[in-house]
C-alpha cells in the first residue's frame, strides 16, 4: 500500500503546533481578505451602480465583487516569498528535524529556531524563492514526462486526467519535500541540492506517485467533508451581500475548505511523503542519465545548474 506511517505523520504535525497554528492564521486571514474584499467591492458596485438603475445595481455589485477578488490578488502576489519563507520553509525545516531525531523548543520559539535554520541554508528570501520557482518548473516537465509514457494505454485520457488531478495535489507538496531535502544537505548551495533531490524523485517516481495517490486521495475526500461542513453558512454570508449572490456562497465555502486543507491537511500530507521518499532515496546517488534526460526536458532544471558554484567561478 503505502510507504510511510500514518501515526508518524500525525506525531510530526502535533509536534509542530506552533506551525500549524502559523498556516491556520495566514491561510484563515487570506481566506477572510477574499471575503472582505469581494463583500466590499460588491457592496461598492452596488451602491454605485444603484445612482443610476436597479439593473445598473446588480451589475455594479458584480463588477465591484470582481475588482475586491482581483485586489487582494495582487496584494498576495507582493507577499508570497514571505509566505514561502515563513510558513513552507519553516515547517518543512521542523519536521525534517524532527524525523531525523533532533529536537526542537516549545512554544513561539520554535518558529524562530526553524527560520534560523531556513535562513542559514537560503541566505535571502529571494533565494529560496528563485530555487522554488525553479523546482515547480522541473516538477511540471516531470508531469509531462509521465503523461507522454501513458498516452498509448486503453483509456489514455482518462488515466491522464487522473494522474493530472493526483499530480496537482502532489505538486504542491513535492516542492516542500524537497526544500526539506536542501535544508537537510547542510551547506550555502541550494541549487545543486535542489538539483540533486530533484534527480533522486524522478529515479524513484514510481514509488512516490504511489504514495502521492494515496495522499491525494485522503486529501479529496477530507477537504470534500470540510467544504460540505462549510457550504450552509457561506451561503448564509453570500445571501447577506446586497443583491443575494448565493453563487458567492460556493466560492466562500471552497476558500475556506482550502484555508483548513492548507492549515490542517497539506501539513500531514508533507509529513507522510517526506518519509516515503527518504525512504525511497536511501543509499542512492543522482544517477546521471537521470541528470541529462532532465537536462535536455527542463530549462528550469538548467538553470539550476547555471547557479551551483563552481570552484574559481564568481556566480
Amino acid at each position: 500500500m503505502w510507504d510511510f506511517s500514518i501515526g508518524t505523520s500525525f506525531s510530526l504535525v502535533f509536534r509542530t503546533l506552533p506551525f500549524v497554528l502559523l498556516r491556520l492564521v495566514v491561510y484563515l486571514t487570506i481566506s477572510i481578505g477574499f471575503v472582505l474584499g469581494t463583500g466590499i467591492g460588491a457592496g461598492a458596485g452596488w451602491g454605485i451602480g444603484a445612482a443610476f438603475t436597479t439593473d445598473n445595481a446588480v451589475a455594479g455589485a458584480f463588477i465591484g465583487a470582481l475588482v475586491g477578488l482581483c485586489v487582494v490578488f495582487g496584494v498576495l502576489w507582493w507577499v508570497r516569498q514571505y509566505i514561502l519563507y515563513l510558513v513552507k520553509a519553516g515547517h518543512v525545516a521542523a519536521m525534517d528535524l524532527l524525523l531525523r531525531g533532533g529536537t526542537l523548543p516549545a512554544g513561539q520559539d520554535q518558529i524562530s529556531y526553524a527560520t534560523t535554520i531556513v535562513k542559514a541554508r537560503f541566505l535571502e528570501v529571494n533565494v529560496l524563492f528563485g530555487v522554488d520557482v525553479l523546482i515547480r518548473g522541473t516538477i511540471h516537465v516531470l508531469i509531462g514526462i509521465a503523461n507522454m509514457l501513458t498516452f498509448w494505454l486503453p483509456g489514455a485520457k482518462s488515466l491522464t486526467q487522473a494522474l493530472n488531478a493526483v499530480m496537482r495535489i502532489a505538486l504542491g507538496l513535492i516542492d516542500e519535500v524537497i526544500l526539506a531535502y536542501i535544508i537537510r544537505q547542510g551547506g550555502t548551495d541550494p541549487w545543486g541540492s535542489a538539483r540533486d533531490g530533484l534527480v533522486l524523485y524522478a529515479q524513484n517516481a514510481g514509488m512516490l506517485v504511489k504514495n502521492a495517490v494515496w495522499i491525494a486521495l485522503a486529501e479529496y475526500a477530507l477537504t470534500a467533508v470540510i467544504f460540505l461542513c462549510v457550504l450552509a453558512p457561506a451561503i448564509a454570508i453570500a445571501y447577506a451581500i446586497p443583491g443575494g449572490f448565493s453563487g458567492f456562497g460556493v466560492v466562500f465555502a471552497l476558500l475556506f475548505a482550502w484555508c483548513l486543507k492548507r492549515a490542517l491537511i497539506e501539513p500531514l500530507s508533507i509529513a507522510s511523503l517526506l518519509q516515503s521518499y527518504y525512504l525511497a532515496i536511501e543509499g542512492q546517488t543522482p544517477d546521471p542519465a537521470w541528470v541529462a534526460r532532465l537536462d535536455e526536458a527542463s530549462s528550469s532544471f538548467r538553470k539550476l545548474g547555471a547557479q551551483v558554484p563552481r570552484p574559481g567561478v564568481a556566480n
